[in-house]
């Protein structure tokens, strides 16, 4: 025992109950993943530093800090990072470039470009990244499979698994992390009985988020400024993928309580959860830039409170950059032993 810590007496009751809340730090989390993601190159054996070309087109401070962040933890884990700041004209033209340089192993584009017209010019640009080098999984198969519930561009040899957007699949790690995930449960299954909140229904986190947990089992509730939709696998999860049906009698309000779990993601300072309505005990994640949630109000209503998960995306980042490696074709001179690794890569999710 500590000696910061004093002992209490044998049969003597504690002086005060333990913390309600625990504060979970995404480097925590992002530790372990990026261990896995330094143990699984190394044993690729790719015979040159992997690269990640990242291209920033808008003028949004916090796109701008998370491209330094990616660039540090890159360099440290032994990536190559390129950020390349062009104009949105030339963007397509630089990602085209990208495309067909075969030193560069994934793309990454900082959204969104275009605000007020995401849903055409956004979109467009998605489309013009390289499914073999989209580190984001933000291309139409990738989307398709995700949606769809299915796990693997090369069925059905299935050893080519299909990339998952890196904060919605941050966001189902730490999820993992905190044992909400339940593994006695079949696998696809381990959300079930869980019942979610995913506040922001935007088409690159938060309906691919909705998705990713309802096909996992879990009952999802969607809130957006739009109203309310829910996400599940039907009646005892036994559709195979995800269904969705508006709410249109429900409000956040209504849906705050019956929830196991919360997620903000509300790109804006002035929205915070209302305390009050949620559950005890609930877990709380917040994933915008920005803090969805009263801090240390929730700490006295949640059991546990993730601040932050921007480090898991990043790791998370990585981890897709590998994976585009181990779905590559294989080069003359690969070992048996490298290319088993790379058919067994990240294989749980």
């Amino acid at each position: 025992m500590s000696s910061s810590t004093p002992a209490v007496p044998h049969g003597a009751a504690p002086t005060e109950p333990p913390k309600t809340c625990k504060v979970i730090l995404a480097d925590t989390i992002a530790k372990k993943m990026l261990s896995e993601v330094q143990t699984t190159l190394s044993a690729i054996q790719l015979p040159r530093r992997p690269t990640l070309s990242a291209f920033l087109a808008n003028s949004d401070p916090h796109a701008y800090q998370y491209a330094e962040w990616s660039k540090k933890t890159c360099e440290e884990q032994g990536f190559s990072f390129n950020l390349i700041k062009v104009d949105k004209e030339s963007l397509e033209e630089a990602i085209i470039a990208a495309n067909n340089d075969p030193s560069v192993d994934g793309i990454l584009v900082y959204y969104p470009i275009w605000p007020a017209n995401q849903s055409h010019q956004d979109r467009y640009i998605q489309e013009t990244v390289s499914l073999a080098k989209d580190v984001e999984g933000l291309c139409h198969t990738h989307l398709f499979n995700m949606y769809h519930n299915i796990r693997f561009l090369d069925p059905p040899t299935n050893l080519k698994k299909s990339i998952l957007p890196c904060t919605p699949l941050a966001i189902v790690k730490a999820l993992e992390h905190l044992q909400i995930y339940n593994p006695i449960l079949a696998y696809g299954n381990r959300l079930y009985g869980k019942t979610i909140t995913v506040i922001n229904r935007s088409e690159v986190n938060g309906r691919p988020l909705a998705a990713l947990l309802a096909n996992d089992g879990a009952t999802v509730y969607s809130v957006d400024i739009t109203g309310v939709q829910l996400f599940t696998r039907g009646s005892g999860i036994k559709a195979l993928r995800h269904q969705v049906v508006d709410k249109p009698d429900l409000t956040l309000e209504d849906v705050l309580p019956l929830s196991d779990v919360v997620i903000g993601g509300v790109p804006t300072e002035k929205f915070k959860v209302p305390t009050e309505l949620l559950r005890e005990g609930a877990v709380c994640i917040n994933f915008s830039s920005f803090r969805n949630f009263d801090g240390a109000a929730v700490k006295e209503k949640a059991s546990i409170y993730v601040p932050s998960i921007g480090k898991v995306t990043i790791a998370v980042l990585l981890r897709n950059l590998v994976r585009l490696i181990s779905n590559s074709p294989r080069q003359e001179g690969t070992s048996d032993d490298a290319q088993k690794a790379r058919e067994g890569a990240f294989t749980d999710d």
